[in-house]
């Protein structure tokens, strides 16, 4: 099977690619949401960190980056998983880090746990779906106190390919931005070629309704 179509299957058996009415954080409605909270079985966080550090490993070589960024709180588990999926499936040892929502005035204190980023760190960040950019953005100034580093490349699980604040997608709104390169797992394209009429475990997910609705959102 397919290795895009296997994580599409994978998001909906897992409950984390659901279809209905919904409001999305920039306030847009959608005909479907994306939800990496719905992964809580030990079986399922494997295997989607086996999902990331693949398409880590057939897109970015390893010289390229020096440390993983998972933002809070979603962020904190993928970033987990994916690091150990890279280790584990190709030996590939990056550090990684994630923050705290609020600074710790105590210990260690500050915003970020795991590792402390260096001057001239070249950043790769793992989020689940990029809608708005809001994620990034806020990243971005907690790493910036922490250390000079670069932002060069960013991880998504489905990018949604709709309009961001102006006339391009919110991915090539933030890969302009930020000077960075975004990757997906797959696309809402891909999404749709393997779920449009085609029934998962006896159920349509994407009729031709469904369809239409999704892409009159995309920016290309």
């Amino acid at each position: 099977m397919d290795y895009k179509k296997i994580f599409v299957h994978f998001m909906v058996r897992s409950g984390a690619l659901t279809f209905g009415e919904f409001t999305l954080k920039s306030g847009r409605k959608s005909p479907y949401f994306i939800n990496t909270g719905k992964y809580n079985t030990a079986a399922q966080i494997s295997a989607l960190g086996d999902f990331y550090a693949a398409c880590i490993n057939g897109n970015i070589p390893p010289e390229e980056y020096d440390m993983l960024y998972g933002p809070a709180y979603k962020g904190i588990p993928l970033v987990v998983s994916g690091a150990s999926a890279l280790f584990r499936n190709y030996n590939i040892d990056k550090p990684f880090a994630f923050n705290r929502k609020e600074a710790k005035d105590h210990g260690e204190g500050g915003l970020l746990v795991g590792y402390a980023p260096k001057n001239g760190d070249r950043v790769l960040i793992i989020e689940d779906v990029m809608t708005s950019g809001r994620s990034i953005r806020e990243s971005f100034p907690i790493l910036k106190a922490a250390a000079d580093i670069k932002l060069k490349y960013e991880l998504i699980s489905v990018d949604r390919m709709e309009r961001g604040t102006g006339g391009k997608s919110a991915v090539q709104e933030i890969e302009d931005e930020f000077g960075l390169k975004v990757f997906s797992i797959v696309n809402i394209l891909d999404v749709i070629k393997y779920l449009h009429n085609q029934p998962v475990d006896g159920t349509v997910y994407i009729d031709d309704k469904i369809k239409s609705r999704i892409e009159s959102g995309l920016a290309y």
